[in-house]
């Protein structure tokens, strides 16, 4: 049988329970105190804490539901913008400089240009069997259009790989809704002309990544 101190405790402890704020009061405050704690410096502002529909269903405690991930799956799939002139391959060369290169979008920068910026790929793949330093977040890519049977970047038969790897470089949310992968299109990190130079780093024949 329970003493009348403890009784008084765990209604205490239940008033307690009733009292404290939702999710939602939660989330608001948690957002206040992150705009509160953050303030504009340099090229690296507060803009930056305000999340789509991506960022904030991917950043919960739980899986977004199926048809949140697909909504978000068909919304970054219409976002894709494909290159000007169907020119999806560039050079294989200045695409390596892009994938070693780490630099961009930080408040020392003098711009958010895309043109400053590097793609970092070497951060998350392997890609060249040359490069001894690599991150392991994301799949190896080296091989990655040999193994695809890419002989000629500019067969028609290779043409769904292309615009798959494009869509993936452009917005990675289109065919993951909770993809770690730098949207490097959708939110201008990169420009079409530097896509079309990681693109033939991944596709070219000639590439290292495809020796």
């Amino acid at each position: 049988m329970k003493t009348l101190p403890s009784l008084v405790l765990g209604a205490v402890a239940l008033a307690g329970c009733a009292s404290l704020p939702g999710s939602a009061e939660l989330d608001a405050q948690a957002l206040a105190m992150l705009q509160a704690s953050f303030r504009d410096e340099g090229i690296a502002t507060t803009q930056r804490l305000n999340q789509d529909l991506g960022q904030q269903a991917c950043s919960s405690d739980q899986q977004p539901s199926e048809a949140v991930a697909k909504q978000i799956e068909t919304e970054a799939l219409a976002s894709i913008k494909w290159p000007a002139g169907g020119q999806y391959i560039g050079d294989w060369k200045e695409g390596e400089k892009l994938a070693q290169n780490g630099r961009g979008m930080t408040w020392t920068d003098k711009s958010a240009a895309p043109a400053s910026n590097g793609a970092s790929c070497y951060n998350c793949h392997q890609i060249s069997k040359e490069e001894l330093s690599f991150g392991s977040i994301g799949p190896s890519l080296y091989n990655y259009g040999k193994i695809r049977g890419v002989k000629d970047v500019a067969d028609p038969a290779t043409a769904p790989i292309v615009q798959y790897t494009w869509t993936k470089l452009w917005n990675s949310k289109a065919y993951n809704a909770c993809s770690n992968m730098p949207r490097f299109g959708h939110m201008g990190l990169l420009d079409e002309q530097q896509i079309r130079h990681v693109m033939a780093l991944l596709l070219d024949p000639r590439s290292p990544v495809n020796q």
